[in-house]
């Protein structure tokens, strides 16, 4: 006899932090799934280089990541090095 699984399966849903500035959007995809908030890529257009965009970006997915007692595995390079500035959020990352 088939016996259905008292667990909803964990969906993972795709998305993206934006800020747009301008008539131009900046952004930092992300994945999450099974408790893990995954950091994947941020993009800033050329006109809006330089205003510290990508940080506000960083710092609105990880207080995002604390506030829903998520995990974060990032694989951003530009996220990484945003941790590395702001060591308060270490505690988030997935080891």
């Amino acid at each position: 006899m088939w016996k259905r699984s008292q667990q909803p399966k964990q969906q993972v849903t795709a998305g993206r932090f934006e800020i747009e500035r301008d008539g131009h959007v900046a952004f930092l995809d992300y994945s999450l799934g099974a408790g893990v908030l995954r950091l994947l890529h941020t993009e800033v257009p050329d006109q809006l280089q330089g205003q510290g965009i990508a940080s506000e970006l960083a710092k609105s997915a990880l207080d995002w990541a604390r506030e829903h007692s998520v995990k974060v595995d990032v694989i951003c390079p530009f996220v990484d090095s945003y941790i590395k500035r702001h060591p308060e959020y270490a505690d988030l990352i997935l080891h």
